[in-house]
């Protein structure tokens, strides 16, 4: 953002009482009044179609102002790194060999989140902590199944001064990393440890918001802060909104250790809300083994909840994660035919095929092709496909489920009403009136949420 400070110092931030969002975690049946003002917005209304620029400009990540910074903030302090391989610098070097050689700092230690710190394991499998090979440091695991919900442990933080957060984030609510922050902060704090987090950008830009707020009874690990679930902002700004709030989105940690805690947010250079990764000039290093590039990022809030129940899948063969769509048990040419009669605005559906990994046979679905951004609403297709499953399979599959299955759709999509409404209702479902009381709701958020914003 122009004219803010390079380096944003959160330490002793005074608006703590302040209310939760009138989005976060609605669920009511009828949309919410408009919100009312007793003054003029002070931000410029936003323009999503904003023009592109036709040469990226080089964004400049927080790890790269920390560097351009002389190291400052870091200088004569035990350094941790919870980071992954996307935290990396614009020249594409590890954040763990930029500050091994930061002069007047000292890297002690590794802090690993879900998927390990090389995308070395699987998702939704712990592991122990590690020496890693290549520097000789300690790697404790902040997803070992001995801690809860990411929280480092004393033992585990006794040997830094400060622990620096370099994650990327996806820009979409269910992803771990940003809770995984949340949590370390909270810890750290507890703790006494000083926290930095380097910012990067939200791949799918600072503008795009879309989908249900999360019921505060079913925050958990993928769902730490009761926003939409495309919710529009960096990781250094929900480090904000954390710092700022009062749980359940805020820390939850008490007023007195807040006080006392330093969290500082190392902004990014060159970044603006209407960017998309492709126009930052950077290159997209996989986030999980399923997110390996920008069409995977695009794909996950768009696909990810609509293939948790019912006989729809995403991926094509071993191709397309989050993007083809093929059904269990329902033809092709079904499918495909009921998606293009959707007519859903900013999205269009192609053929396409990709080899089985496991059989070796090629398969085949449909593609999900975004022709227009800037119409494109990232989460609708989602209750589009749970509608399908509800019209073309034998039986509603919402109105049957397990415990397990019924507690992983509703920590994800964050509705405990409309979960309720699409069991009664099925295919008869009125999803048009959901998804306009989302949008309603969204905007009211992000109107909310500019007061975290380090960008325009």
């Amino acid at each position: 953002m122009a004219g803010t400070p390079r380096i944003f110092a959160l330490k002793n931030f005074l608006s703590l009482a302040v209310p939760l969002f009138g989005l976060f975690g609605c669920s009511a049946s009828q949309p919410p009044a408009p919100a009312q003002r007793t003054s003029p917005l002070v931000i410029p209304p936003i323009t999503i179609s904003a023009p592109r620029e036709e040469k990226p400009p080089m964004v400049m990540l927080g790890i790269d102002v920390l560097e351009a910074e002389g190291f400052a903030a870091v200088k004569g302090k035990r350094l941790g790194l919870l980071t992954h391989p996307a935290g990396v610098n614009r020249r594409g070097e590890s954040t763990i060999d930029v500050l091994r050689r930061a002069p007047g700092a000292n890297l002690v230690a590794l802090y690993a989140v879900e998927h390990g710190i090389y995308n070395e394991q699987p998702a939704e499998k712990y592991f122990p902590d590690a020496v890693d090979r290549k520097t000789g440091l300690t790697v404790f695991s902040l997803y070992s199944g001995k801690t809860k919900n990411f929280k480092p442990t004393p033992a585990q933080l006794k040997t830094i001064d400060c622990l620096v957060i370099d994650l990327q984030d996806i820009g979409t609510r269910s992803y771990t990393f940003s809770g995984a922050m949340k949590t370390a902060v909270e810890t750290c704090f507890e703790n006494g440890k000083e926290v930095i987090v380097l910012d990067r950008p939200n791949p799918l830009g600072g503008l795009k918001v879309s989908g249900p707020g999360l019921d505060p009874d079913l925050m958990t690990d993928v769902g730490k802060f009761r926003v939409p679930y495309v919710h529009g902002l960096t990781i250094g700004e929900l480090a904000k909104m954390a710092l700022a709030l009062q749980p359940p989105s805020g820390l939850a940690v008490k007023d007195e250790v807040r006080a006392k805690g330093k969290l500082t947010v190392i902004p990014m250079r060159g970044w603006t809300r209407s960017m998309r990764w492709t126009e930052t000039g950077l290159n997209f290093v996989p986030t999980s083994t399923r997110i390996q590039d920008f069409a995977a990022v695009m794909g996950y809030p768009m696909t990810g909840l609509g293939t948790i129940v019912g006989g729809f899948r995403h991926g094509v063969g071993a191709q397309y994660p989050f993007r083809g769509l093929a059904h269990l048990e329902v033809k092709l040419d079904v499918v495909e035919k009921e998606l293009k009669a959707l007519k859903i605005p900013g999205v269009q559906f192609r053929r396409v095929s990709g080899p089985n990994s496991r059989t070796g046979e090629p398969g085949i679905g449909v593609y999900t092709e975004v022709p227009d951004y800037d119409e494109w609403q990232p989460c609708d297709l989602n209750f589009w496909l749970m509608r399908l499953a509800c019209k073309l399979e034998p039986k509603n599959p919402f109105k049957t489920l397990t415990p397990a299955k019924r507690r992983e759709f509703l920590i994800h999509v964050g509705s405990a009403a409309f979960l309720s409404d699409i069991a009664a209702n099925g295919a008869r479902v009125d999803l048009e009136g959901w998804l306009k009381k989302w949008r309603e709701q969204a905007k009211i958020y992000q109107e909310q949420s500019k007061r975290f914003w380090l960008y325009q």
